[in-house]
């Protein structure tokens, strides 16, 4: 494992490189707005990623690198996240394909810098479909608007909505809640399969 810090237009973001032996691809993984790297879904999805031969970077945003528990507007927080996407790329995985992902806010960014970082695949943990009890106020045009494979894992009861499968999005349903804590064998399992089955046609190419 290694840390390097990476500056962003928005101060020093730090990720946490963790990587695999064959590295086929690199999945970028961010945190939700109020938690860290060490949430249990980053975690076990970071395992699965190794297992399919994936490098890992779990990023920390600069918000959190400064000390702060409230979360940087999205536009800073995506601009951050393209920043680091665009070093580390050029730094750590050159020539390997990029995937992105997040728990929560994080799969949100994710899922909005998708097209513009030249992601080949989005990875979301948690998504945020609305607010608690708020099903107006969605955050569907952010997955709708992904072009590229996608899979969503979310809990059975999580508050925040349950994401529907489309064309390029498949979902994964598991016991629980927005914590996504119950089953981190399940998320190791379901990340490492789906990302297994789309790297496979981009080795061929």
């Amino acid at each position: 494992m290694t840390t390097t810090e990476i500056e962003t237009p928005h101060g020093e973001a730090r990720a946490e490189l963790h990587c695999a032996p064959e590295g086929r691809a690199a999945l970028l993984l961010g945190h939700g707005a109020g938690g860290g790297i060490v949430a249990p879904d980053l975690v076990a999805a970071a395992r699965g990623a190794h297992q399919a031969g994936v490098h890992v970077a779990l990023v920390e945003q600069p918000y959190r690198v400064a000390g702060r528990r409230a979360p940087a507007p999205a536009r800073q927080l995506d601009a951050s996240w393209l920043a680091v996407a665009e070093t580390l790329g050029r730094d750590w995985f050159d020539g390997l394909p990029l995937v992105f992902g997040g728990r929560s806010s994080g799969a949100r960014v994710a899922c909005r810098t998708a097209a513009d970082g030249q992601a080949v695949g989005v990875l979301c943990l948690a998504f945020p479909l609305h607010p608690p009890g708020k099903p107006d106020k969605s955050r569907q045009p952010e997955l709708d608007e992904v072009g590229v494979p996608t899979l969503v894992v979310q809990g059975e009861a999580d508050p925040f909505g349950r994401p529907e499968p489309a064309r390029l999005r498949e979902v994964v349903y598991l016991p629980g809640t927005h914590a996504l804590d119950k089953e981190p064998d399940s998320i190791s399992r379901a990340v490492s399969e789906w990302l297994d089955k789309e790297l496979r046609p981009l080795e061929r190419v």
